[in-house]
């Protein structure tokens, strides 16, 4: 073989490794932090305490069960029957918008957008109203981050920080509600101001439901919300929701986002062996005392919510402020969240020669939400 043709051969392994580095790209930069540190701090006794399982165990659940109901076309017949009842533009993307706000709160932000993205597409597309694509993109983006919020299965930082803080089921729903409600209110004026009410029809799609499956999946969803809400162990879910799953929809266990869940794992060693190195843990510690919800939202814009909410956690006690930064902290920049690189990808793949206007459009929309709910949340401690 002449080096032609080793070259040829190499070629799809190199697109390979290119494509799935790109698609976890955020597992990629955990896993090298986590062995970076894993250097400075030797692995010993200790790093088995780094690990919250039932955090891992709760998110597994959720998502393979969500990916089972994805497969059955369970939300995308109900999103499309809601786009149905409206007949204008601007009460379809207020619709759409809705959905994935409700959706991030149920099925977490990240397969909501995979859920929901598709749909809003194929609803501007097949009514020619593709000039509110990147608007209607942006607008689910920020509504699947900020929606999440208000339960603890919504967003991972927020079942993250629900468990280990052990957050009391009313006071993290207290703690939320605010921003949350606020979120609502500039997400639907956005809608209003920047959406006209043109005439907009969906055409008919025939789709058939398996109800049986859908009854047994929505069981096994609704036990999964009981373990986060600590009412039933969480052992109990990794026993019966896989198993179930194995004979019911492989294909599912198959779907389950694994990058998300060794994203988590990483994360978990690297935040573990900062907090055990003095100069880190003095340095932080003294930041996050000045001003937690500040210093948790600048994070966010840095290193994303979730790994800014397993690290920082290691050095502060008050999670009331760490709770609300992490999750108002997840729009601002494209690496703010996973959720929005999941969009802005999506977007891209229809639009490949719209990214600059996209990204503008983006942060536009973004920075004015954070500002606007930073201002907020920072006044309301205030009063």
């Amino acid at each position: 073989m002449d080096n032609r043709d080793e070259t040829v051969t190499m070629r799809p392994l190199r697109d390979r490794w290119r494509a799935f580095i790109k698609k976890n790209a955020v597992m990629c930069v955990a896993m090298i932090a986590a062995i970076v540190t894993s250097v400075i701090v030797p692995i010993d006794a200790q790093y088995a305490g780094y690990f919250d399982y039932k955090t891992l165990t709760c998110l597994f659940c959720v998502l393979a069960v969500v990916c089972a109901l994805k497969d059955i076309h369970f939300f995308y017949m109900l999103a499309r029957k809601v786009v149905q009842l409206f007949k204008t533009a601007r009460m379809s993307v207020l619709a759409l918008v809705y959905i994935t706000f409700i959706g991030s709160m149920l099925i977490a932000n990240d397969m909501a957008l995979l859920t929901f993205l598709p749909l809003g597409y194929f609803v501007l597309t097949t009514t020619g109203k593709q000039k509110y694509m990147a608007f209607t993109f942006i607008m689910q983006n920020i509504a699947a981050n900020l929606g999440g919020m208000l339960t603890p299965f919504g967003n991972p930082q927020d079942l993250y920080l629900y468990s280990k803080f052990n957050i009391p089921n009313l006071e993290f729903i207290r703690i939320m509600a605010p921003p949350f409600a606020v979120s609502i209110l500039i997400i639907t004026a956005c809608c209003i101001i920047f959406v006209k009410p043109e005439p907009l029809e969906l055409p008919d799609e025939k789709i058939v439901l398996d109800g049986k499956r859908a009854a047994l999946y929505l069981a096994l969803f609704t036990l999964s919300i009981v373990i986060v809400f600590r009412g039933v162990p969480y052992w109990v879910g990794l026993v019966v929701i896989p198993v179930t799953l194995f004979f019911a929809d492989r294909s599912a266990l198959k779907e389950v986002d694994y990058g998300l869940l060794l994203t988590f794992v990483f994360f978990f060693i690297f935040a573990g062996n900062m907090a055990r190195i003095d100069a880190v843990r003095d340095l932080f510690s003294t930041l996050l005392n000045k001003n937690t919800l500040l210093f948790s939202v600048l994070s966010c814009q840095c290193i994303s919510n979730v790994p800014s909410a397993i690290l920082l956690s290691q050095f502060t006690t008050n999670y009331p402020d760490l709770l609300v930064g992490v999750n108002i902290g997840g729009v601002g920049t494209l690496i703010a969240s996973l959720a929005s690189l999941i969009t802005f990808r999506e977007y891209v793949s229809h639009n490949p020669g719209k990214t600059g206007y996209y990204i503008g459009l983006f942060s536009l929309f973004n920075f004015s939400f954070l500002i606007l709910l930073t201002l907020f949340v920072s006044l309301l401690k205030l009063i």
